[in-house]
């Protein structure tokens, strides 16, 4: 069904993208600004509208660089409730800054977090709260050409790769294939574990790196769980019917991987950055007393909790065994070294270049 439908929406599809693509001439040929800052700046984005797995990558960076440099984040801010230019604190939540910065200002709270939709203006403004700061992560600007980062990272779902995409409405690209000509470094994300170098090398003809460009592959490599509220449970029970509650764009590789430890897994899915309403904990309540078995658990991610933390008195009263499954990416084929190279060769080089007189 949907393959028909994309044929009736693809001339929409050839007109969005032509407007993109005068745009992206525009940035190309300097009638319009992208502006460049004296310190380094790493963009990570995608060219598609979610669901490649950027969160985790913009968190192994900060991971990667934080104890060598005092590192920054700035975002959007995707779906919060409020406008303009706002630096994380103490009294932050999710509804303030948005999801993914409140998972990066719980998770490294000696990390610089902040929110701006227009990045152009929101980094004089960051560089001015955080005068210290010596590197900043642009999360999701791939499309944000008003600033031009010093890297660009593209990540690219190893499912849904944009070589065989579309751009929107018939397909889920924000702009035409070419665009990933932008990008210094292409990362093939939620790759299997055991990708086989046939493959790799057949995806490696597919995207057709350019000689400036370097092509990693990741697979998302998931945690421990830990509960949602300090009172909650400390552990998945062996033979636990699993509730999946979560509000993602690709929920499958959660669902996936729980289902090789749990024969009773069951999904129920929330629109990508949705904010949870009593209604939806007594939804989740219900789904979870029509399990089989006596153990049973609510699983979430991390982007989800900071969004329920905002109703935990309802979840204390409700009882809900909420727990948080966190991910992290791993390189594949060995590459880990070779990528912390990488950034630390271009935040050095342009550390220098910034302090040059």
């Amino acid at each position: 069904m949907w393959r028909y439908l994309s044929y009736l929406l693809y001339p929409f599809s050839l007109l969005y993208g032509l407007v993109l693509w005068i745009r992206n001439r525009l940035y190309d040929g300097g009638m319009l600004t992208s502006v460049e800052f004296d310190l380094p700046v790493i963009s990570v984005g995608n060219l598609s509208v979610g669901g490649t797995g950027k969160t985790p990558h913009v968190e192994y960076l900060i991971r990667l660089l934080k104890d060598r440099y005092r590192v920054a984040t700035l975002s959007r801010g995707y779906n919060r409730k409020t406008r303009g230019y706002l630096l994380a604190g103490a009294d932050s939540t999710a509804s303030d800054i948005g999801d993914e910065p409140m998972q990066f200002h719980r998770k490294y709270p000696d990390v610089t977090v902040c929110v701006g939709e227009e990045r152009m203006l929101a980094v004089p403004q960051l560089l001015g709260d955080r005068p210290e700061t010596q590197v900043i992560l642009l999360d999701d600007a791939f499309q944000h050409r008003s600033i031009k980062p010093g890297l660009n990272l593209m990540v690219t779902d190893y499912s849904r790769r944009f070589t065989r995409d579309h751009v929107v409405p018939a397909g889920r690209l924000r702009e035409g294939r070419k665009g990933y000509l932008r990008a210094d470094a292409i990362i093939v994300s939620k790759c299997p574990p055991a990708l086989s170098e046939q493959e790799k090398t057949a995806i490696t003809r597919e995207i057709d790196p350019q000689p400036h460009q370097q092509l990693y592959f990741t697979t998302l490599q998931y945690g421990s769980p830990f509960p949602l509220l300090p009172e909650g449970p400390a552990a998945i029970p062996p033979g636990a019917s699993v509730l999946v509650a979560c509000g993602i764009a690709r929920p499958e590789p959660l669902v996936q991987h729980l289902l090789q430890s749990h024969t009773n897994v069951h999904l129920l899915a929330f629109p990508d950055h949705y904010y949870y309403s009593q209604k939806d904990l007594e939804k989740m309540k219900q789904e979870l007393d029509a399990l089989e078995g006596s153990d049973k658990v609510i699983v979430t991610t991390e982007k989800d909790a900071v969004r329920l933390q905002l109703l935990a008195d309802r979840i204390r009263a409700l009882q809900l065994p909420l727990m948080v499954l966190p991910v992290e990416v791993q390189f594949l084929f060995g590459a880990a070294g070779s990528f912390n190279n990488y950034i630390f060769d271009y935040v050095e080089r342009a550390s220098e270049a910034g302090t040059a007189p």
